[in-house]
Parts: C-alpha cells; sequence; structure tokens
C-alpha cells in the first residue's frame, strides 16, 4: 500500500506506520478508507487540533485531490474535559458553575438551561421576577455569542477590523456582565429557584443605553462586509447544506435556520415567557456560510428586540424576590438569614452536605442557547447527585456536517465553513 506524504507525516513516519500495522488495526472505517487506494496525486492533510482557525482542538482529516477536498473526517475529544462523569458526583447545585465552561461565550445562558432542568426534575418553581431577569441575560448572552461568530468568521476569511469592533462591544457587555452579577467571563449567575441577585436600577439604565448605541456599530459592521466582494465570495456558495440533510443530521440554532428551517424552541416550545414576546424566527435558504453568518447578524438585531420589551417589564413591575423563599429543602437561602436563623442555617447545610434531590425519574430539559438546543437529560435516583446526566450540546451536534459541507470544496473553505458552524469545543469534547 503506498501512502501519500503529507507536510505533517515524513517518510520515516509512514514506513513506522507500515511497519506497526497500525492502520490495520484502526476500527474506524472513515479513518482508515482515507488511506485507502489513493490516486496518484491525493495526500492525507491533518488540519488542527492545534489551528488556529478550528477554533481550540478540533482536528479535521482531510484527503485531497490537489487542493479540493475529497474526504473529510472531524474528529473531536481532545479536550477531554468530562463534564457528564463530574456531574454524578456533584450535587445539582455544585454542578452549576461547570456549565459555565461548556459554551464558555455565553455561560449566563447556559446556566438558565441547567437551573432550569434542575428544576423540572425537582418540582422548583422560580419567582416571576427571576424570570423575567433570566430572559435578559440570556438575551445578552446570545448578542455577545453572535457578535464573536460574526467577528471571528470574518477574521477567518481576512476581514480582521470586524473583529476588533465586534470585540469592543463585547467587552462594553462584560463591564455590564460584571456589574449585574459580579464575573466578567464565568458568571456562575442563575441559582436553582432564580437567580443569585437583583439587577439594580442604574445598571438596567445602562443595559438600554448600550442597546441603544448598538444599532449604530451594527449597521458600520454590516457596511463593511455583508456586500463586500471578498468577504461575498469567500462565503457565499461555499458550504452547502440541504434543509433536509441538516434535519437528518440534528443541527439546530443558526446552523439549521441558515437551510431555511425555522425552528426556534422560543417559539415551538415557549419557555420562560418568551412566548409573550414580540420576535421573528431568522431563517435564510441558500443553506451556505453567507446564509448562516446572515442568520447570526439578524438574531443581533431580533434579540436587541426582546431586551427592550424584557427591560420594560422589569422598570414596571415592583421588585419582588427574584429567589424562590418557600422551598427550603430544594432551593439555598439567602446568606443574610443563614446567618441569623437557625432554621435556614441547618437548610443551608443539608442542601450543600447532601444537595437537592429530585424524585427518581427522568427528564430532559432544553433551551435556544445562541448555537442551538441545548439540553440537559437527568436520570434521578432520589439522591443529592444526578445518577446519570446527558448534555445535549449543539456545538457536537452541528459539527455533524462538517464533513457534507466540506467534500468537494476547497481546503481554504473549510476555515469558513468551521467559522460558520461556530463550535466552542468546550462542549462539543463534554
Amino acid at each position: 500500500m503506498s501512502l501519500p506524504v503529507s507536510n505533517y507525516a515524513t517518510i520515516e513516519r509512514v514506513e513506522k506506520l507500515r511497519q506497526s500495522k497500525i492502520l490495520r488495526e484502526v476500527q474506524d472505517k472513515d479513518t482508515v478508507a482515507m488511506f485507502e487506494d489513493p490516486l496518484e496525486n491525493d495526500m492525507v492533510l491533518n488540519m488542527g487540533p492545534q489551528h488556529p482557525a478550528t477554533h481550540g482542538v478540533l482536528r479535521v482529516l482531510l484527503r485531497l485531490d490537489g487542493e479540493n477536498i475529497a474526504k473529510c473526517v472531524p474528529e473531536l475529544g481532545y479536550l477531554h474535559r468530562g463534564f457528564e462523569k463530574l456531574a454524578e458526583s456533584c450535587t445539582y447545585h455544585e454542578f452549576i458553575p461547570h456549565t459555565d465552561r461548556l459554551d464558555y461565550l455565553s455561560p449566563l445562558s447556559n446556566n438558565v438551561g441547567i437551573c432550569m432542568a434542575i428544576e423540572k426534575a425537582a418540582g422548583v418553581h422560580v419567582p416571576e421576577r427571576g424570570v423575567w431577569v433570566r430572559m435578559l441575560v440570556c438575551e445578552l448572552a446570545r448578542i455577545s455569542s453572535h457578535l464573536l461568530a460574526m467577528g471571528a468568521t470574518s477574521m477567518d476569511v481576512g476581514a480582521m477590523t470586524v473583529f476588533l469592533w465586534t470585540f469592543t462591544e463585547r467587552e462594553k457587555q462584560y463591564d455590564l456582565f460584571e456589574r449585574i452579577c459580579g464575573a466578567r467571563f464565568t458568571t456562575s449567575f442563575a441559582r436553582i429557584g432564580g437567580v443569585a441577585n437583583d439587577i439594580p436600577d442604574d445598571v438596567l439604565r445602562d443595559v438600554r443605553l448600550w442597546l441603544n448605541q448598538l444599532p449604530e456599530r451594527m449597521k458600520e459592521v454590516e457596511g463593511l462586509v455583508n456586500r463586500n466582494r471578498i468577504f461575498v465570495d469567500r462565503m457565499a456558495g461555499v458550504g452547502h447544506i440541504t434543509a433536509e440533510k441538516a434535519i437528518d443530521l440534528g443541527l439546530t440554532g443558526p446552523t439549521l435556520r441558515g437551510s431555511g428551517v425555522a425552528r426556534d424552541l422560543r417559539r415551538d416550545q415557549p419557555y420562560m415567557y418568551y412566548d409573550q414576546m414580540d420576535f421573528d424566527v431568522i431563517t435564510r435558504n441558500d443553506g451556505d456560510c453567507y446564509s448562516r453568518y446572515s442568520v447570526r447578524n439578524a438574531e443581533i438585531w431580533e434579540s436587541m428586540k426582546i431586551c427592550h420589551q424584557v427591560i420594560d417589564r422589569l422598570e414596571k413591575m415592583p421588585r419582588t424576590p427574584v429567589l424562590a423563599d418557600d422551598q427550603p429543602q430544594s432551593v439555598l437561602s439567602r446568606k443574610a438569614n443563614i446567618y441569623t436563623k437557625m432554621e435556614e442555617l441547618i437548610n443551608d447545610f443539608m442542601i450543600i452536605n447532601f444537595g437537592t434531590m429530585p424524585p427518581a425519574g427522568e427528564t430532559y430539559t432544553a433551551i435556544e442557547s445562541p448555537k442551538g438546543e441545548l439540553g440537559f437529560f437527568i436520570v434521578s435516583d432520589g439522591t443529592g447527585h444526578p445518577w446519570k446526566l446527558k448534555i445535549r450540546s449543539p456545538s457536537s451536534s452541528n459539527l455533524q456536517a462538517l464533513k457534507h459541507m466540506s467534500e468537494g470544496s476547497m481546503v481554504s473553505d473549510v476555515v469558513a465553513i468551521i467559522g460558520s458552524i461556530d463550535p466552542v469545543m468546550g462542549e462539543a469534547d463534554k
């Protein structure tokens, strides 16, 4: 068998593989097929896992015919995080900070997702004002994630300025996040039964001020690249996937809506108070990189609309509790009460040491995270630790499409395609 030699495989390395018969022992049929019956001009190339365009630690094994991709095998698993196994040795409350590290570009949204899953399993309700606060931080997280997606995708195809402009707006957001919850990046803001604290009036005012100036910044970004000939040529018609194939692969979020499928859990399976919001589900029908970029671009505008509506509600509401205080067996008490009241001290001791104890059973809870459907499947055995916690992460599901989007394209297109999927390997390698 004649093996091609790439930039990443020396003649000695290929000879060693042949002698040790490693290729014959590999069980992955797709990977084996990469090396079988190569054409005269074929080359096998590793892109990643240490590559600036693979968004962290994604390995893409490419079989090339010249510069055209004959076969593509994406390989996940280089991060080795093990969150699902870690959950089995954590109480439900202890696991919340781990979700900051899933899609670490939208930790506020992840926190809400896991808390909603625990609340569904344990039968915990959330005060009305706490739900509105959760909605606001979720939409701010969506804007933050999409700003970075637009900037990183643009930088991947050569438009550095867009990345700097979108990062500037995210820095302003992080200043607001710090004032909302005390942390800029890994927030751990949501709690079982609500949120850690209410949002002060001056912070709500400054969030509104930031939202009011964002449209002008967005128009500048859109004017720079949306009709730029180089940008359009690199994105339009590249990485195409049909609606039928996208559905078959289980794609969600902007990656699915970029193929014309109007699927959004906020509208189709309403949670919190999204059924009271006025917003549009954005779709584009071309199914290419430019469509997926355009969906995220337009969704920022829809999230701005939702944020304004939520802030209107919060400003008109009385300052009622944002954390359930009538379910002490499941919800942590406020520190002021723990330090001054014996009953709350006992409840805090029990929850911290033994955890919230949902009844035995199985529940699945999903939210529309910035990247798609983020779901948590909890199997409870009645103790304070989940017997099993399975995370349905959108990045992991959406990366299944990379093979189908890439084959037939050129090597340079892989960078644009990965950017248009917008994966975060922190939740793909969970």
